[in-house]
């Protein structure tokens, strides 16, 4: 099965979302896209940003059997950057709908990473209606709380590892 993690975030790639984000890609041997340091415009109506980054995205998406997006959790919702992404999934009902249709039965699942002991509520809906709209086969995400009072690394490997046995 071939895997492809979609990561957003407004760090420099040495937190704790991309060390979860590592020790995920090596127990799947997946790709990585990192929308943090690709040429990734806003959605426009006019579609003027068609030529950036994101098509080549979109065709790594449509080759993928599973799709991870990655991302800290800030103010409840996913990152800025995650969501420029999310917002570009538009182009795929609109300027590039043979490419849409290819997410149809892939699955979808999102990890994310926050101080807070529990997930936001409500975080996982963009994911869930997302994979909903595109008929793909959405799968309960990850959470990871990194609050120093109870992050663990060994324990972060095992729920990755029981993360990655359950895709």
């Amino acid at each position: 099965m071939k895997h492809l993690i979609i990561y957003g975030s407004s760090g420099n790639g040495a937190g704790k979302t991309m060390g979860v984000v590592n020790t995920l890609k090596e127990h799947l041997n997946a790709d990585l896209i990192d929308v943090s340091r690709c040429n990734l415009s806003f959605f426009d109506y006019a579609h003027s940003n068609k030529d950036d980054d994101f098509h080549g995205f979109a065709q790594q998406m449509s080759c993928a059997e599973n799709i991870i997006f990655a991302t800290p959790v800030y103010w409840y919702a996913m990152s800025a950057q995650l969501k420029v992404f999310f917002d570009r999934l538009s182009d795929l009902i609109t300027i590039r709908k043979p490419l849409g249709r290819q997410l149809e039965s892939k699955a979808m699942t999102f990890v994310a990473t926050g101080h807070d002991e529990l997930i936001p509520e409500g975080f996982d809906v963009p994911f869930k209606r997302t994979a909903e709209y595109f008929n793909m086969h959405y799968k309960r995400g990850l959470y990871i709380c990194t609050s120093s009072k109870v992050y663990d690394l060994k324990k972060v490997e095992d729920m990755v590892v029981q993360f990655v046995k359950n895709l």
